[in-house]
């Protein structure tokens, strides 16, 4: 069997987070459909938590570890695991031989991007954030290619070569962008998602704020709210003085079915996120994290323009947001508007355009 007919294998490597994991499920997906190969390799963290698409196909727990804000000893320590992990990546690549590699950034995809470029294997990175993350900055002057989710990414290396793809997001969410969202002036739906590091600010601040309307407007609200594993009962009890309809979970199984129901919503503003209230076309209060690297999650927010309320932390008063609850209540036009302009930005087909982008990679164009 020659090079040119065989079945396309494409490796991918991402670290851990949900920033990484979603767009390389995505990918993955697409990929197979197209009847290419997908193998993953990742660290201890992916091996064990992926779901989806990356939990069905074959997978190599590579060694690695993070040096960024690490003490002196952790940082040699986590030297040794790179090293180390290189060496495996260098393994499993020459028995596999790919067509070619697509890293997702954080630390666990650097080993097996660094052992792609020792063996000239193509090398594809796929960037999720307005600004591009220091480990993807370090593997880009040796990259095939550099597939942006932003358009005019920060701290891309001159020199590299670009395309927009956009961010791969969950295909039972990207197939929203189709149906429009309608708005009421009686009722508003509120959705709250924090993730992990969101989460406690969030439940702090908007039970105050809900608190600060009349009850007459309390109870045309009906909120969604996403707590720290736990905290279930402690945040439902910040709600007890409000005539608001609550439900506090941990994490919400049925997101997609949520975000059809949602009117506004009050998130971070990591990749995934962004687009993902882009394609369905959700009014947002987009609070960016503070220690976000770079404060990627800020231009993430700005790329989106007056389509969302873009609001620093300390921005995010009770006050704040309940005088923005107000003006939503009291104008279903104007979260029209932001829903058309938010689907406007979106790019639903990203999964597509980086099959694409792998595909003509791998057919040496």
């Amino acid at each position: 069997m020659t090079k040119h007919n065989h079945k396309k294998l494409i490796v991918l490597t991402a670290g851990g987070t949900g920033g990484h994991v979603y767009p390389a499920d995505a990918l993955a997906e697409e990929l197979e459909k197209r009847g290419c190969e997908v193998m993953l390799f990742t660290d201890s963290r992916g091996f064990m938590n992926y779901k989806g698409k990356l939990a069905q196909i074959p997978n190599r727990k590579i060694c690695s570890g993070s040096v960024v804000g690490k003490s002196l000893m952790t940082k040699l320590i986590s030297l040794f695991k790179v090293g180390w992990g290189v060496l495996q990546a260098l393994y499993y690549l020459v028995v596999k031989r790919p067509d070619c590699v697509v890293g997702f950034g954080g630390y666990a995809s650097f080993p097996t991007a660094i052992a792609a470029i020792v063996l000239r294997i193509p090398l594809i990175i796929h960037e999720q954030n307005a600004v591009m993350s220091r480990t993807n900055r370090i593997l880009a002057p040796f990259a095939t290619i550099i597939a942006e989710s932003f358009a005019q990414t920060q701290k891309v290396p001159a020199s590299a070569k670009t395309v927009l793809t956009g961010m791969p997001i969950r295909e039972n969410i990207a197939i929203l962008h189709n149906q429009e969202k309608m708005f009421a002036a009686d009722i508003l739906n509120l959705l709250v998602l924090g993730g992990s590091q969101g989460a406690k600010v969030f439940a702090d601040i908007v039970p105050d704020a809900i608190k600060l309307l009349p009850e007459s407007q309390q109870e045309k609200i009906h909120i969604w709210q996403q707590c720290r594993k736990g905290d279930e009962e402690k945040v439902l009890a910040k709600y007890e003085q409000t005539k608001a309809k609550v439900v506090v979970k941990a994490f919400f199984e049925n997101i997609a079915e949520v975000y059809q129901k949602t009117d506004v919503i009050i998130s971070r503003a990591g990749a995934s996120s962004v687009y993902e209230i882009a394609a369905v076309g959700i009014p947002a209060m987009l609070v960016p994290l503070p220690i976000a690297a770079d404060n990627h999650q800020f231009y993430n927010a700005k790329s989106f323009g007056d389509a969302v309320v873009l609001l620093n932390q300390d921005e995010f008063t009770a006050e704040k947001i309940c005088k923005l609850m107000q003006e939503f209540i009291a104008s279903p036009s104007k979260l029209q508007k932001m829903s058309t302009e938010l689907k406007n930005k979106a790019i639903v087909n990203a999964a597509e355009r980086l099959a694409n982008t792998v595909e003509k990679i791998c057919e040496g164009k």
